[in-house]
């Protein structure tokens, strides 16, 4: 199937953003076709947790429009099943909870579905629970309480969370950062299987490479844009865990009217 036979995830329109009088973005467009692993980049301070914050309604463009799944963007409503991925949970290190309740959080569609001192979850979440830690391959860290872990091992738990709730979006921030080689490729393993299926945005400020799982590059500029640049397979050892790793050129641009051939 083609690009431009899929339907749209993610659009921004025309989107502006200023943090008072600091512009972060202006006039940015862009769109993702479902299915689709697309790398968001820039180096720090470029806007991309701006992104974020604009695609999960936590902040409101000050121009133009943002869609998820065909619905315009308003806040508080949004259509589609969204999920992230964090760098890490805020306190980690002293959060008394076991690698399955992490996970199990990945069902919650609200703070009051469940008790706090429930017990009993309805089979199918038990099922997805069981499948998600699978998938990620920490089904025997279950029991571990989730401070124990290392840090790819804590990144694999979120990436559990996330999967669990079986996402239309997922997003990961920064997936691998302080990520030894191993638990890079079992992620990277772990989330080609869903290449495809579900669509995947992967925000990172590492603007030279990729995982050779990315479709496309949308890089964050110092004018507020965003522009899609090329990429090419590369055997560029990078941390062991790409597997084969892609090439960001910089120079190459591709635009707008041509990323769906």
């Amino acid at each position: 199937m083609s690009h431009s036979d899929r339907s749209i995830a993610v659009r921004f329109d025309t989107v502006s953003f200023s943090y008072g009088d600091v512009r972060v973005l202006e006039n940015a467009s862009f769109h993702i076709h479902r299915g689709e692993f697309v790398a968001i980049v820039g180096p720090n301070g470029s806007g991309k947790t701006t992104v974020l914050k604009l695609l999960f309604g936590l902040e409101t463009p000050s121009a133009g429009s943002i869609e998820l799944f065909d619905v315009i963007c308003k806040l508080p409503a949004r259509k589609g099943n969204l999920a992230y991925v964090p760098q890490h949970l805020p306190s980690d290190q002293m959060f008394p909870i076991t690698v399955r309740g992490i996970v199990r959080m990945g069902m919650l569609t609200s703070f009051n579905r469940y008790s706090p001192i429930a017990t009993k979850f309805p089979a199918h979440d038990k099922t997805a629970i069981a499948e998600a830690m699978e998938q990620a391959g920490i089904a025997d860290l279950a029991a571990r309480p989730y401070r124990s872990l290392s840090g790819g091992q804590k990144r694999r738990a979120l990436v559990a969370r996330a999967l669990a709730s079986k996402p239309d979006l997922l997003v990961l921030d920064e997936p691998t950062a302080n990520m030894d080689a191993e638990s890079e490729t079992r992620l990277y393993e772990n989330l080609g299987s869903y290449k495809g299926k579900t669509t995947i945005i992967i925000v990172t400020h590492d603007t030279e490479y990729v995982t050779a799982l990315t479709d496309r590059v949308l890089c964050l500029g110092d004018a507020g844009g965003i522009v899609q640049h090329r990429i090419e397979a590369s055997n560029a050892a990078r941390h062991g865990g790409f597997g084969q790793a892609a090439r960001v050129l910089h120079g190459e641009n591709i635009p707008a009217d041509d990323c769906c051939e």
